[in-house]
């Protein structure tokens, strides 16, 4: 009986305690995001424009782990198959962040524009096999600064 009050203690501690954090990232990016929205990112491998301008290779990267719950959701989860829909809150978070991060280095280096923009994604293991404990998530390109 003890177990199941423990388990499911875990569970709601997990829940409200991800919930918040992920509450709390989700504003910082908002804000950061308004903050950077002058750089612009471009997917296409060449610029929008005909100048040529001054380049430099800039990176962002984040290292993002899920909580208890979403450990547990996901576990349950993949048992009937289908989206792990608790991991694509992390996963968009990461990305944001991600190019948040590279967009600071860019708007350092006095660059307008990130152009040819990638992701690229990594699984760090957990101490099980077939376990994933975090992802890094880095975005890359050639910011472009002004001449």
């Amino acid at each position: 009986m003890w177990d199941l009050i423990i388990f499911v203690a875990l569970i709601v501690i997990g829940y409200v305690a991800g919930r918040i954090a992920e509450s709390r990232h989700y504003a910082s990016i908002r804000k950061r995001e308004k903050e950077f929205a002058g750089v612009m990112l471009f997917a296409s491998r060449f610029p929008p424009t005909l100048e040529a301008l001054p380049q430099q290779l800039v990176s962002g990267s984040v290292v993002v782990s899920d909580d208890y719950f979403k450990r547990v959701v996901s576990g349950l989860q993949s048992i009937i198959g289908g989206r792990l829909k608790s991991y694509e809150t992390l996963l968009d978070r990461a990305r944001r962040e991600a190019v948040l991060r590279m967009k600071a280095e860019a708007k350092a280096h006095g660059a307008r524009m990130i152009v040819n923009v990638k992701f690229e994604t990594f699984s760090i293991p957990g101490r099980k096999p077939n376990s994933v404990r975090a992802m890094e998530v880095m975005a890359y390109g050639t910011a472009l600064r002004s001449a």
